[in-house]
């Protein structure tokens, strides 16, 4: 079995012998598959009438757990855009009917973001059909692999996560 990677790799070898392009061997496996599951989750999210930001934001309220509630500064942190990016994402949403400003109780200045029924409706559906396509993209691999493949990903995905806390 040979997929484009190989293609690639083999035309660097013969072209640079001079160089080690063994890094190409996971890291374009890896850009290639980020495209196909952006692609993927695009057209998900398309089929729920969401755009990528949306579920981002609405995601991140519903893990929060029941009240479903974040103030603005916790929503930044968890979708990693500005201040005024994330005031415009929560308009937004609010004149769609996801979600609700409430005033904080622990900060008479601040406001809680608050997922509302059709908010969490909207977003539930959304992730279980991401789930299904994620899941029928993993179909190659057993439960062991899906297991040993996302440590190592980890591994290498540790450093960088960490530099942004």
């Amino acid at each position: 079995m040979h997929d484009e990677v190989d293609r690639l790799v083999e035309a660097w070898r013969t072209e640079r012998p001079d160089l080690d392009v063994s890094p190409l061997l996971v890291l374009s496996r890896v850009s290639r598959l980020a495209r196909h599951l952006d692609r993927a989750r695009r057209a998900v999210f398309a089929e729920q009438d969401l755009e990528s930001w949306e579920f981002d934001v609405l995601t991140a309220l519903r893990r929060a757990g029941a009240p479903y509630e974040l103030s603005p500064g916790r929503l930044l942190r968890a979708t990693l855009v500005t201040s005024g990016t994330m005031t415009n994402r929560i308009d937004r949403l609010t004149a769609a009917g996801l979600v609700e400003r409430h005033p904080d109780p622990a900060d008479k200045r601040g406001v809680l973001v608050r997922l509302t029924d059709a908010g969490r409706t909207r977003v539930d559906a959304a992730f279980a059909a991401l789930l299904e396509r994620e899941h029928a993209f993993l179909d190659a691999l057993g439960p062991a692999d899906r297991e040993t493949l996302g440590g190592l990903l980890r591994t290498l995905l540790v450093p960088f996560d960490t530099d942004q806390e």
